[in-house]
């Protein structure tokens, strides 16, 4: 997006287009020669329709969206749930500005550093049509930025850019931008924290290696790993997991119990199965969450219970119909044709190979779950 483009969106003839033509698609839009500038109107129509549930702030105010920054961008849910406060705070990554505009809700000043300028011209255009007054954009790199700050922080925030030029994901910090692990002794010169959002593929033992002692928090929602955040300068290790909508939970991660249950699950007569939340399995404290509740073998596994769960577990609970070991021939007299939904967790068997195993399909007519457990393989039908 030029400053051209920023010009032309701020003008009150594409504004009141852009109004008028909110609930259109955005092709019948770009084709449209009554509409002015189609071309940038309906780019603007498009991704503010899909900022309606993502950034619901900017669609009110119907900010500028440029859609590179709106894919990189964070939720607004995601970024309000920073356990974040005080007097100042440094947001070295501000993109669209969405954690910026979060950040200026719990800190008296915001200073946020975008190296492009057209971005920076947009989230200040945005900031004031939020009224949003304590927030300072700069023009800069991260790196030139602290170089040369004589400011002392609260907190220093960063999204790190986790995509290479060629549009490469990466996971390891030193590969992305800013290197945070290179400016954290900088880093320590000017903030009193530091908060760093990393990919959800970032590995937890590998973060408390790195910036101990430290927070570090594993997000997830809807059963999908979300983000992985890290807050340094913490009084002691801590894992977090935070499953949005439901709750957060935190361990000490020296204090992990990884050992399996005793009893034999060929002996159980289990009646419910538990499945860790995704952001349970990550940290690695699946065992030492739910082994005072019920029976589990792996950190990756499925945990067992003969008793109903207390509901505040981080897990999703399924009453059990039967459980078998995993004998195809036996098994494909009752499952051939049927469809059937497979869960699986810690095993090698995969979902199609079971299925064509059995001469079954996808479908929803029967759930059952898939699972080695003491060498065995069992198949697991749940109610």
């Amino acid at each position: 997006m030029t400053h051209s483009d920023i010009e032309i969106l701020l003008s009150d003839e594409v504004r009141e287009a852009i109004e008028r033509n909110i609930e259109r698609d955005a092709a019948s839009i770009a084709l449209d020669r009554s509409v002015p500038y189609a071309s940038l109107v309906a780019t603007q129509v498009k991704y503010l329709q899909r900022a309606r549930r993502k950034l619901p702030h900017l669609y009110e105010v119907r900010a500028i969206i440029p859609p590179r920054a709106f894919e990189q961008s964070s939720s607004e849910e995601s970024a309000r749930r920073k356990p974040l406060s005080g007097h100042s705070v440094l947001d070295l990554t501000c993109g669209l500005g969405i954690d910026t505009m979060a950040l200026a809700e719990s800190f008296e000043r915001v200073v946020s550093i975008e190296r492009d300028p057209q971005l920076a011209d947009v989230v200040r255009n945005n900031l004031r049509m939020l009224h949003i007054d304590n927030v300072e954009v700069v023009t800069a790199s991260a790196e030139e930025y602290v170089a040369t700050c004589d400011d002392h922080f609260d907190w220093v925030f960063a999204d790190p850019d986790r995509r290479s030029e060629d549009g490469r994901k990466m996971v390891v910090l030193e590969e992305c931008s800013p290197n945070m692990r290179a400016l954290m002794p900088r880093l320590s010169e000017i903030a009193s924290r530091v908060a760093i959002k990393l990919s959800p593929m970032f590995d937890s033992d590998e973060a408390l290696r790195i910036f101990a002692p430290a927070e570090v928090e594993i997000v997830s929602m809807g059963g999908e790993c979300k983000e992985v955040n890290i807050y340094t300068g913490a009084e002691r290790d801590t894992l977090r997991i935070a499953i949005i909508g439901e709750g957060e939970w935190c361990f000490d991660p020296h204090a992990a119990d990884n050992t399996p249950s005793n009893e034999s699950f060929a002996d159980g007569e289990w009646r419910y199965m538990l499945i860790p939340d995704v952001a349970l399995q990550k940290s690695r404290m699946a065992m030492t969450a739910l082994k005072p509740y019920a029976a589990i073998w792996s950190n990756n596994g499925y945990a067992f219970t003969r008793e109903l769960p207390p509901a505040s577990l981080p897990c999703r609970c399924f009453a059990i119909r039967s459980i078998r070991r995993y004998r195809p021939k036996e098994l494909k007299r009752e499952y051939r044709g049927r469809g059937i939904d497979i869960l699986k967790h810690d095993t090698r068997l995969t979902v199609e190979g079971v299925r064509q195993a059995l001469g079954a399909k996808a479908g929803s007519e029967t759930r059952v779950a898939i699972t080695t457990i003491e060498q065995d393989n069992w198949f697991i039908e749940l109610v």
